[in-house]
């Protein structure tokens, strides 16, 4: 589905017996009246981003609600240096509320977000999700109750970086990249390990060599060797 040279795709691409298969995806679908349905699959569009493109950035139009087909998008804010911390990241399955913000006039998040990897994206325009959250209590329902959700996985990556010390904050995300992989292999650059803890590469690369002195971890060309799972859990709880 995604070509080199793509660089977005939307309805013109796409029968409209597709649109409406995937637009039924939507978690408040069935909440919806028929006439809803059918605006919301007359109106909704399919859009693909490549790997690190940019799909929202601070002073951009409101996107509208989005819902990930394939893929994953980090969400995160900069700051006028340049410093980049990552809040949360949406996935297949998921939506995001965040790109939405001008439907709740109390939301002000100043926020940036990246595809991490090759994404398709099903969005419904603000104006159109903001007509269905104003007539559907349910849809208003799933709009507050997923900022909330949000609100609160910002407020965890606030308390991490305000309340640990780094090589916690590292070691910790090595050992979440292994429970969720079961592999004791990271391939990840310095980069994209220091968007990921919110942190800058030159630290992430002080403390790696300290873990790799310390034994915890051995560096290779590219990846990551975790030779000391118990070292590391100890030094989360240190």
């Amino acid at each position: 589905m995604f070509e080199q040279n793509d660089f977005r795709i939307e309805n013109e691409d796409m029968g409209m017996s597709e649109i409406t298969k995937l637009v039924q995806r939507l978690p408040y679908w069935n909440d919806l009246t028929a006439d809803e349905q059918s605006v919301v699959a007359q109106s909704a569009v399919v859009r693909t981003y490549k790997k690190d493109e940019m799909i929202y950035g601070q002073g951009d139009q409101c996107l509208g609600m989005i819902y990930v087909l394939c893929g994953r998008i980090r969400v995160y804010i900069l700051s006028e240096d340049g410093r980049e911390i990552t809040l949360f990241f949406v996935s297949k399955g998921e939506s995001c509320v965040i790109s939405a913000a001008c439907v709740i006039s109390q939301l002000r998040f100043e926020t940036v977000m990246t595809a991490e990897e090759p994404t398709e994206l099903l969005i419904v325009s603000a104006g159109d999700f903001q007509a269905l959250a104003d007539r559907n209590l349910k849809v208003r329902c799933f709009l507050y109750e997923l900022a909330t959700e949000r609100f609160s996985q910002v407020m965890w990556v606030m308390q991490e970086i305000l309340f640990l010390r780094f090589d916690q904050r590292l070691a910790k995300f090595f050992i979440s990249k292994f429970e969720k992989t079961g592999e004791r292999e990271i391939r990840m650059t310095q980069k994209e390990i220091a968007q990921q803890v919110n942190s800058a590469r030159e630290v992430v690369a002080r403390m790696l060599r300290q873990f790799s002195e310390d034994g915890l971890v051995e560096l290779k060309r590219g990846r990551i060797l975790l030779n000391d799972l118990d070292g590391l859990r100890r030094l989360v709880s240190a």
